[in-house]
C-alpha cells in the first residue's frame, strides 16, 4: 500500500470511528493535553478547511507561535462546527493532498494516525491501526523527530512486544507498536499500556 492510499484509508476509518461516538465521548479529553476529542477532530481537519493564506494570517496574528496558532484555531471550530460537519470534513477529504510545513507525505500520515491514536486510547476504543501504517511510521522515527515532538527517550529503548521493531539504547520500555509510536510524539499514555524499568516517565498520572 502507498502513503497516499494509507492516509485516504485511515481518514475513512477515523471519520467512521467518530461518527460512532456519543456525545459526552465528543467532549471527552484527549491525549493532547487540553484537548476534547472535539479540538482534535477540528485541528485534524483544519489543512482541508483553511486555506494556507488564512493560516498563514492567523500565524502572524499569533506572533509565530504555530502551536499558539493551532490551538486557537481548533478551539474555535470546535466551538462553531457540529460533529457531523467536523466527521464530514475527514471523511470528504480523505484525498486531500495537505502535508505538513515539514516531513511530506509521511508526515502527512503521521499526523492522522496519532491523532487518531490520541482519541481512541484516551478513550479506551481499542482500534488497532492496521501494521503497514504503523511500520512506515516507526521507520520514520529518529533523533530528530524526537527533538521536534518533545520526546525525552535519551537512555531509553523502545520495544515493541507485536512487531520487530526496536529503537534508541538503555532501559528498556515495552508496549504495543502504536504505543511505542505515540511515545516517540512526545505523548504519556493511561496506565496498563507500557511495561520496563522507563514505563513510569511515560504514563499519564491523570
Amino acid at each position: 500500500m502507498d502513503t497516499a492510499t494509507a492516509i485516504a484509508s485511515e481518514r475513512r476509518e477515523l471519520a467512521a470511528m467518530l461518527e460512532s461516538l456519543t456525545p459526552a465521548q465528543w467532549d471527552a479529553p484527549t491525549l493532547c493535553a487540553g484537548w476534547r476529542v472535539r479540538e482534535v477532530a477540528a485541528h485534524m481537519s483544519m489543512g482541508f478547511r483553511v486555506s494556507l493564506p488564512r493560516q498563514v494570517l492567523e500565524l502572524v496574528k499569533a506572533r509565530g507561535d504555530i502551536n499558539r496558532m493551532t490551538d486557537r484555531r481548533a478551539r474555535q471550530d470546535a466551538a462553531t462546527l457540529s460533529t457531523a460537519e467536523l466527521v464530514g470534513a475527514i471523511r470528504d477529504n480523505a484525498h486531500h493532498p495537505w502535508k505538513p510545513p515539514v516531513g511530506g507525505i509521511a508526515a502527512a500520515l503521521g499526523h492522522d494516525v496519532v491523532h487518531g491514536l490520541d482519541i481512541s486510547v484516551a478513550l479506551g476504543l481499542g482500534r488497532r491501526v492496521p501494521e503497514d501504517r504503523v511500520r512506515l511510521l516507526l521507520e520514520q522515527v529518529t533523533p530528530r523527530t524526537l527533538k521536534f515532538f518533545g520526546a525525552e527517550l535519551d537512555g531509553v529503548e523502545l520495544r515493541a512486544d507485536d512487531l520487530d521493531w526496536s529503537f534508541g539504547a538503555g532501559a528498556p520500555l515495552t508496549g504495543a507498536a502504536q504505543d511505542l509510536l505515540l511515545v516517540a510524539y512526545g505523548r504519556k499514555l493511561p496506565p496498563g499500556h507500557l511495561r520496563g524499568a522507563a514505563r513510569d516517565a511515560h504514563v499519564s498520572r491523570s
